[in-house]
């Protein structure tokens, strides 16, 4: 029987260093995303003040963030940072930087959204029975704040996850990485390792961003019940 190439996942070290790669993947992104969740909630609060001139910087920032791709942001950070101002910074501290910039622009978007979208009369239905503005917020605005917000914030979660995969076009051995090297180290031996290392790169990722989409789909329909 003709060998597909299904043997080079199991040569040496090779399943073992693509986990290796995930894990690594998995702590960059949940570093950035833990970031991004304290940065972005103040940025979506600050967000909301009716001054002129907090909602230009805030509102320039967050159309920069938008409008630069990630790639470049990071070849910025890691290339351009570096070279510019003689510091060191290796590949994960640049990709944990730029992730958690990007990460706490739209999370300080969703945070002002969920914000936004309270009606005013909740606002004026707590001082109506004698709320002060502490327990308005601590009572009403914030747990309607959190259902609304949960679910995107989850989805974010899994768009930071699948875009760390950039990340290997700075040096960084995440899972991507990894594969691109089993491949390259088995491209006589292995004409087609490329579909299966691919193939479980793609497995690796469904099976840590599927249970997170099903998650915030899930919260999304218990709390609009």
């Amino acid at each position: 029987m003709r060998d597909l190439g299904i043997s080079v996942l199991f040569q040496g070290k090779n399943f073992v260093r693509l986990l290796e790669g995930l894990g690594l993947t998995i702590g960059i992104s949940l570093i950035a995303v833990a970031i991004s969740i304290v940065l972005g909630i103040i940025l979506g609060m600050v967000m909301t003040i009716k001054n002129p001139i907090l909602k230009a910087v805030t509102r320039s920032y967050l159309e920069f963030v938008r409008i630069m791709p990630q790639l470049v942001l990071l070849f910025i950070v890691y290339f351009g940072v570096t070279k510019a101002f003689g510091i060191h910074l290796s590949g994960e501290v640049s990709a944990i930087i730029v992730f958690s910039i990007w990460g706490t622009a739209e999370m300080g978007d969703l945070v002002r959204g969920a914000l936004s979208s309270i009606p005013k009369h909740q606002y004026e239905s707590g001082k109506a029975i004698g709320l002060t503005e502490l327990q308005i917020y601590f009572y009403i605005i914030i747990p309607q704040t959190i259902r609304r917000l949960v679910p995107l914030a989850i989805n974010l979660v899994t768009r930071m996850i699948k875009t760390t995969s950039l990340i290997a076009l700075i040096g960084v051995v995440e899972v991507v990485k990894v594969g691109q090297q089993i491949i390259e180290a088995s491209r006589l031996s292995v004409p087609s390792a490329a579909l299966w290392i691919y193939g479980v790169i793609f497995f690796f990722y469904f099976i840590v961003c599927y249970p997170i989409s099903l998650l915030s789909s899930k919260l999304e329909k218990a709390w609009k019940n």
